[in-house]
């Protein structure tokens, strides 16, 4: 079975790429609808008996340890949500359950480092670290930010955490729950992604969720599953001798070359890139695509695979459906001249392409890249745009073994070749992570959001809420590609 796993891909060349231009990074977009409380240091239940340790980072973690964080916000429908509420119950039962949560995953508490003595950064723990929890209360309107209409993408960034980082260091994690008074509330999450992949995210969020939840229920002995335990073993992944070398190589070239040939002042620098400024006329909206949907652009795919006598069977899996829809109707709202680049990209996780396979609660990044080459964009704005685009997914997804997991400098070096102004639309997410089963104990979640996909050309997707086999798919665009955008999206379903 082919996995795909769904880290935006595309933001390496957004963020380096804007990186040449802009040298400061961009303040926090706290606005006067967001009051905070209070922000308190959380540290893992068993610190005090706990002991140091050392990951250090593989050549899947290298290849994001330059790149804004991947943040999350999760948003559950409460109308108990009351302030005292809220204080007395639901804040104290986060904060206990993500303590005991901690202690089986106590790298999310530590820093990110590199000693001057070290040829690589390591994740480094010891028993008086803590996760940054913050503690806040939204007038937002809950409805808009969890409907089905387009809003303003800014509403969104009070609501999630900073992650700190700077040349020395940078933090794993931080964690911020908001209230939206007699509405509900949201849990804003943000991962250093050279820390940890999507996969890894997603499994302590169920291992948090599924502590707090039997928390409230006083389970007698609460355990958690085996497959929520994560493991830290740094051997089982497995590459040529000296690929860790060669991606920080690549990237110090990449620095190079988008900084006029002027080599970085500091090359073991942890401070991110600087992510682009967020516009405020850019909108957010969800597309909710049903099992009946998914069936009936699949039969078009057939029929039209037949019209226009497809070279080979097309793999019609629900990503491919799925994200070649997204991509055509994407490439068709930006419009424009029919002969400018585009392409695409999503991350694959490789923990089941790899000679001896990565268990799957393998603590860490175990996902590469897939990308297209930029073609011109006139290739899916025509009648048979959305058989190309399906033609071309299909072939990167049948396309993938091992090797693409070992390509990893290839990849970097493979940037610079990129045209300027090309646009590359990946994937955040994945409709695998079963992020709607987040259940801390008040409910499934109303709506799961992935804020970063506004830092570069990216879509998020996830399993639909109602767990149906439908599919969301978020999209961030300024208002009148969205306005597009949307139109496209439901002719293409009628």
């Amino acid at each position: 079975q082919k996995s795909i796993s769904s880290t935006p891909i595309s933001h390496i060349y957004t963020i380096v790429t804007f990186w040449v231009f802009h040298t400061s990074r961009l303040p926090r977009n706290m606005d006067s609808s967001l009051n905070v409380i209070e922000v308190s240091r959380v540290a893992p239940s068993n610190a005090d008996s706990s002991e140091s340790l050392t990951l250090p980072l593989t050549f899947f973690d290298l290849l994001w340890f330059k790149l804004h964080p991947v943040q999350r916000v999760i948003f559950y429908k409460l109308s108990d949500a009351t302030r005292p509420f809220f204080d007395s119950v639901i804040v104290p039962n986060l904060k206990s359950s993500l303590s005991s949560s901690l202690s089986h995953y106590h790298p999310l508490a530590g820093q990110l480092v590199w000693d001057s003595l070290d040829l690589k950064p390591s994740i480094v723990y010891t028993p008086n670290d803590v996760v940054s929890f913050t503690v806040a209360e939204s007038n937002a309107d809950f409805s808009l930010l969890t409907g089905k209409k387009p809003f303003p993408t800014a509403e969104l960034y009070p609501l999630v955490p900073e992650l700190t980082n700077s040349d020395d260091s940078a933090t794993a994690v931080s964690f911020q729950v908001t209230l939206f008074p007699d509405q509900g509330f949201c849990i804003g999450v943000s991962a250093h992604h050279a820390v940890l992949d999507g996969k890894t995210t997603t499994m302590f969020l169920k291992a948090w969720a599924h502590t707090c939840k039997q928390q409230q229920e006083q389970t007698a002995n609460a355990s958690l599953p085996q497959d929520l335990i994560p493991i830290f073993d740094r051997t089982v992944i497995k590459g040529p001798e000296n690929i860790e070398t060669e991606v920080i190589n690549a990237w110090q070239s990449l620095i190079k070359l988008f900084s006029g040939g002027k080599a970085p002042e500091n090359p073991k620098s942890l401070k991110l890139f600087p992510s682009p400024e967020i516009s405020p006329d850019v909108f957010r909206y969800t597309l909710e695509l049903t099992r009946e949907d998914l069936q009936s652009l699949r039969e078009r795919l057939k029929r039209e695979s037949q019209l226009f006598s497809s070279p080979k069977e097309l793999r019609l899996s629900t990503f491919v459906i799925t994200y070649s829809y997204a991509i055509t109707c994407l490439i068709r709202a930006r419009g424009g001249d029919p002969n400018r680049p585009v392409g695409y990209g999503f991350a694959v996780d490789c923990r089941s392409l790899m000679d001896l396979p990565v268990p799957s609660n393998y603590f860490g990044n175990c996902v590469s890249a897939s990308f297209k080459k930029p073609f011109k964009a006139e290739t899916l704005m025509g009648e048979e745009g959305f058989l190309a685009a399906a033609r071309f997914v299909s072939d990167s997804v049948e396309a993938f073994d091992k090797n693409v997991a070992l390509k990893i400098p290839e990849l970097l070096a493979g940037f610079k070749d990129f045209p300027p102004g090309a646009q590359i639309p990946s994937v955040a997410g994945s409709t695998r992570f079963g992020v709607y089963g987040l259940d801390f104990g008040w409910g499934r979640p109303e709506r799961v959001m992935v804020v970063s996909i506004d830092q570069g050309e990216a879509v998020s997707m996830a399993e639909s809420r109602d767990g149906n086999g439908g599919v969301e798919v978020g999209f961030s665009l300024k208002k009148h590609e969205m306005d597009l955008l949307v139109d496209l999206l439901h002719d293409g379903l009628k």
